[in-house]
């Protein structure tokens, strides 16, 4: 039995993201598979998803913090006797979109072995990427008990959750073949000023795209970076108005631009 997890809390995503994640994993997983979502809300999930109560985080948010700290929940030591989770299991973010079979994330390596997307846009840091990664349930608790114990300066000494994973865990994180996890903004989306013209490619032998720190696929599927922008600006229309009164970022504005993405109304559906 294929093990998967994801975590769902607050209102950025609806229950849509994980039945959505559902229908990709029944596309791209060979055989029996199982999904657990950690969640402080579980209306509208389907039913085939097995859902928990998000366990709390047990201590202080860390102040002025953009991590996704909440993640940390899953190293627990409960978190197998509260889901029957057991070795190996793959978390996957909401916002991701699964493309081709992901057979592979379930044996690749050893099987206590954490193993994490490359940060791509800090290649030469060797640091992990949490939007998809494998870990043994309950193997490493010290890494949510160390938070616990000094969850600002956690967050000061490491900035992300993410990093402070990849420093934490006894003898390194490995890192999944680099073509399998790609960074939408990164490896898909044409660089500015190409963007305006060429939507975004689904690069050759991309198992799994990820989104972190957006633009989110509900919004890259109508050619929009945020919910706030209309669908499918046109390129003068968005160009024109970096030149408004009141913008703030003018150059921020101009290069978050995206097209309309066909491919991810294939792939990201349930």
């Amino acid at each position: 039995m294929k093990q998967v997890i994801c975590v769902k809390w607050g209102t950025a995503y609806g229950a849509d993201y994980v039945n959505r994640l559902y229908g990709m994993l029944r596309r791209h997983i060979t055989g029996d598979f199982r999904l657990v979502c950690l969640t402080d809300n579980k209306d509208g999930i389907r039913p085939e998803v097995d859902a928990y109560d998000l366990p709390e985080l047990g201590c202080e948010w860390p102040k002025k913090s953009m991590g996704k700290w909440r993640k940390l929940v899953m190293w627990g030591s409960d978190l197998g006797p509260t889901t029957g989770l057991s070795g190996p299991v793959l978390f996957i973010d909401l916002d991701s979109v699964i493309v081709d079979n992901i057979d592979g994330y379930f044996t690749h390596g050893a099987p206590d072995d954490v193993v994490l997307a490359r940060n791509w846009a800090k290649p030469m840091q060797k640091l992990g990427q949490t939007s998809v990664f494998r870990f043994p349930v309950g193997k490493y608790p010290h890494i949510l008990a160390q938070f616990r114990a000094d969850p600002q300066g956690v967050a000061d000494r490491h900035g992300f959750e993410q990093h402070f994973v990849t420093a934490s865990v006894p003898g390194g994180i490995k890192f999944w073949p680099h073509l399998w996890t790609r960074h939408f903004r990164l490896h898909c989306l044409p660089p500015f000023p190409l963007r305006y013209f060429k939507s975004a490619k689904l690069p050759n032998g991309a198992k799994i795209v990820t989104f972190p720190g957006g633009p989110n696929p509900s919004d890259v599927l109508v050619g929009r970076w945020t919910q706030q922008e209309p669908a499918h600006e046109s390129p003068w229309d968005h160009f024109r108005k970096t030149f408004d009164k009141g913008m703030k970022n003018r150059w921020k504005h101009l290069t978050r631009y995206v097209r309309p993405t066909p491919w991810l109304a294939e792939y990201w559906t349930e």
